[in-house]
């Protein structure tokens, strides 16, 4: 049975990835930095919950130290502050979560990755290839992300860990309400997705899945899209 720990794993994409992980028998960490969505999330066999701050050096060691193994390591935990990005201490912020807070995590699980010749999936965006003239904090730190990934799949490879990324596209989250409750946007964004639909946590867990398994064991260093097409158009 594979031990996996999802950051951000209580809400958006994140629980999709822990049910659907959940559901082929591993035993899912869902970690997150708010006890109100831990106290809400539904009970499922094989996730265990924890509180745990990407931002906080001992909030990490707190979940990680105590593990005497681990398979996988899912960074979905991230933040968007749309409009309010460029104030210089929420672009701090949005950076410190998504891109460091990933850094964060992949240098605590590098040990018992390399025990267990490991996976890491990151979580980088379309906005990783294009920009967001709203959100620059969100771009540059999921550009940075995918940058990452593939200097760590490089650095990490002789230890046998495979480090990877999903580029999710319009997905069905709390993230996306606003935009799904926008008739004008949400027009302008399937116009573009040749699919014509918003994507799903599931479909997205499915690829965080095929990532971790052995399946896809000369797979490393790359970035995936998941999003009906929209990159391709």
């Amino acid at each position: 049975m594979k031990k996996v720990i999802v950051t951000g794993g209580t809400g958006g994409i994140g629980a999709g990835v822990a049910h659907c992980l959940a559901g082929v028998g591993c035993k899912v960490i869902a970690v997150s930095a708010s006890q109100a969505e831990l106290n809400a999330f539904p009970p499922q066999e094989g996730i265990e919950l924890r509180l745990m701050d990407v931002t906080d050096q001992a909030s990490v060691d707190a979940v990680f130290g105590p593990l005497d193994r681990l398979d996988g390591l899912v960074n979905c935990a991230g933040i968007l502050r749309r409009g309010d990005e460029y104030d210089i201490d929420v672009f701090q912020r949005v950076i410190d979560v998504n891109l460091v807070g990933t850094m964060r995590c992949c240098l605590a699980a590098q040990p018992l990755l390399a025990t267990s010749k490991g996976s890491i999936v990151n979580t980088a965006s379309m906005l990783s290839t294009f920009g967001g003239p709203l959100v620059p904090a969100y771009s540059a730190s999921k550009g940075g992300v995918s940058q990452l990934t593939k200097s760590l799949a490089g650095e990490w490879a002789d230890d046998g860990i495979r480090v990877n990324a999903i580029a999710p596209g319009w997905i069905e989250t709390e993230m996306t309400q606003g935009l799904r409750d926008n008739p004008e946007r949400a027009e302008g964004i399937m116009a573009r997705t040749p699919m014509k639909r918003w994507g799903k946590t599931s479909e997205v867990g499915a690829l965080v899945r095929w990532l971790l398994s052995e399946e896809a064991s000369f797979v490393t260093g790359s970035v995936y899209p998941v999003d009906g097409g929209y990159l391709a158009m």
